[in-house]
């Protein structure tokens, strides 16, 4: 696409294809000027803030290479696949979601509306900052268990859905695979669970159900950020968003009974949707993969950016090795390890992670 009147920012426009875009799908008139702002936070894609007369929206573009230390590629086509999962919660949870304004595969990148931080908050920052409402936990195991539940057995999904290579590259290689190069002693065992992982199809998985990509609405939970999107495993999902409840229990120890409750009621809401398959079933599977995430982000490709301390990382390959080479069977039998682990007393020469 081109246009030579395509001048949608007065400043540092990012370029000119991106102000195309916004031209072509009608967002901004030829000629309308707009102030373009980065936002920051992720790691595998590029995004702005838009302000036009009246009126800001969001662009996001994926990136080939993400902005990590270790060599981390990804393709870029995931970018429709996050569309495409935005477009079904829609669907079943319209306040779940931003409104979604306009798409363009070829580019990799589509607009929706901007949610002012101060109406959105973002739940990472609210966690980090000791605001902890155990509330928000429940409504966002409630909506995930409701969007898991409203794929799970859809054969179009199923379809539309076989991102398998991307998942590949953004979660089982560097989560699962990465971190198993870094701890030999545990290679089979989380090898096992990334082929588990990678051959289990029952629902629609989100893939980054994490507190950064979740903001607090008015009217609950907004989840971000879906270019992993992928027709697996549900428990995945659920494993991967209770892990950074616990591992921001060691960096909040002011609110870490708050977290770890909400931890448990984040689950539980959960559980109380999921109705797929057994809940054994599923509580196996979440249990087993929590420890392995635990250990992912510490020594995987993509490690929590707020474990700065030696003692918490120390901490946390003790807790999730343990309960890896003798996996829980439920998720709440995960959270008592943890809470245990975290309450005993301090060994001569180490430090307790608080």
């Amino acid at each position: 696409m081109s246009s030579p009147s395509a001048q949608v920012s007065p400043g540092p426009v990012p370029d000119t294809a991106l102000a195309d875009f916004l031209i072509a799908h009608k967002l901004a008139g030829p000629g309308e000027a707009g102030r373009w702002t980065p936002l920051a936070g992720g790691v595998s894609s590029d995004l702005w803030r838009v302000d036009l007369p009246g009126r800001s929206l969001c662009i996001k573009r994926a990136l080939a290479r993400l902005k990590v230390a270790a060599d981390w590629q990804a393709p870029v086509s995931r970018n429709a696949y996050e569309w495409a999962w935005m477009r079904f919660a829609s669907r079943h949870r319209p306040d779940s979601v931003p409104e979604l304004l306009a798409h363009d595969p070829e580019a990799g990148l589509f607009a929706m509306a901007y949610l002012p931080p101060e109406r959105y908050p973002m739940w990472k920052a609210q966690l980090l900052r000791g605001d902890v409402k155990v509330a928000t936990a429940a409504s966002v195991g409630e909506v995930l268990g409701n969007l898991h539940s409203a794929s799970a057995g859809d054969a179009a999904l199923a379809a539309e859905f076989a991102t398998d290579e991307n998942f590949h590259a953004l979660r089982i290689d560097p989560y699962l695979l990465a971190t198993a190069d870094a701890h030999p002693g545990l290679r089979d065992i989380l090898h096992g669970l990334a082929d588990r992982t990678a051959t289990t199809h029952l629902a629609l998985v989100h893939g980054d159900v994490s507190p950064k990509n979740i903001l607090v609405g008015p009217s609950g939970p907004v989840l971000l950020d879906a270019e992993c999107a992928w027709y697996g495993d549900p428990a995945f999902d659920l494993a991967f968003c209770v892990n950074h409840l616990l591992l921001k229990s060691l960096v909040v120890p002011a609110r870490r009974t708050e977290l770890l409750r909400s931890a448990r009621v984040l689950a539980e809401e959960y559980f109380r949707c999921a109705g797929w398959e057994p809940r054994p079933v599923l509580e196996a599977r979440a249990a087993s993969l929590l420890p392995a995430l635990m250990l992912a982000r510490v020594d995987g490709k993509s490690p929590v950016e707020y474990l700065t301390d030696d003692r918490h990382r120390l901490f946390v390959r003790t807790v999730a090795s343990a309960l890896l080479r003798a996996p829980a069977p439920t998720v709440a039998d995960v959270l008592d390890a943890w809470a245990t682990a975290l309450e005993a007393p301090t060994e001569p020469g180490s430090g307790r992670p608080d």
